[in-house]
This record gives structure tokens, C-alpha cells and sequence, in this order.
């Protein structure tokens, strides 16, 4: 039983990481990931897919490597005002509901459900529901 477990946990990562790898983000990826590793092995598959997939958005973040320099250069272009913040500018952290102006991110980024602002001079894609940032563009 123990052997069939792990084999079908190391064929789900064996599949999912490639695949994990174009997901935009955690929430992304983890969901992305789950949903590959369980077609290719099962609820075992769905497990090690959703945690792999989450890792590696993770690390690709929302925006691509490649689209990072471009969209930090449009932002400087908009001219958009800065919003300064008094606290540490990272990800997770909430904005304050007042005060702060969202955009929308142009449709050839492929970011359709977050908006992005300036904080403190940079570039930061938020989350418009909760207002927690998701990215800060360096």
C-alpha cells in the first residue's frame, strides 16, 4: 500500500511540476497543481500536486520572471501617484480601504484578478477583494 502511495505521489510530481511551472501564483498553482495531480494519480496525485504547484507559483510569483522588467517600466510610464506607507512593504500585508487608488493591469500581463498600486516608490499588484498584496514588482 505504502509503495503504491509513493509511487503515485512521485508520478503526480514527476507530471505536475512541469505543468505547476506557467501557473500565476500560490493560489494558482496549488489549485492547478491538485487538479493535474489528481488526473494523473488519484487523490494521492492531488495531494503532492496542490503542494508542488503552491511551491513553485510561489517562486514564479504572478507576474513571469520575463514580464517583471516590462511591467515595472509601464508602471513608471502611468506616472501613477505613490501611496507612502509607514510599515514594511511585503507581501500578505493589507492596504488601508481609504486613500489607496487600484488600476487595472493591462490584459497582455494575463493578471485578471488582481489590480495593481505604487507603494513607497514600487509597484505592487493587490488583491482588490481584500486588499492583502500579492506581489511587489521589483
Amino acid at each position: 500500500m505504502l509503495r503504491k502511495v509513493l509511487a503515485a505521489a512521485f508520478l503526480s510530481a514527476a507530471v505536475v511540476i512541469p505543468l505547476s511551472a506557467s501557473a500565476q501564483g500560490v493560489p494558482e498553482g496549488v489549485e492547478r497543481g491538485a487538479r493535474e495531480g489528481e488526473r494523473a494519480a488519484g487523490p494521492a496525485g492531488a495531494i503532492v500536486g496542490g503542494t508542488v504547484g503552491g511551491v513553485v507559483g510561489g517562486v514564479a510569483g504572478v507576474l513571469g520572471v520575463d514580464q517583471r522588467p516590462r511591467f515595472h517600466r509601464y508602471v513608471a510610464e502611468e506616472r501613477r501617484p505613490s501611496y507612502r506607507y509607514e510599515g514594511d512593504v511585503r507581501v500578505g500585508a493589507i492596504l488601508p480601504e481609504a486613500v489607496v487608488s487600484y488600476y487595472e493591469v493591462p490584459p497582455e500581463y494575463g493578471v485578471r484578478e488582481y489590480r495593481y498600486t505604487v507603494v513607497n516608490d514600487r509597484p505592487v499588484l493587490v488583491d482588490p477583494r481584500t486588499r492583502r498584496r500579492v506581489e511587489i514588482v521589483e
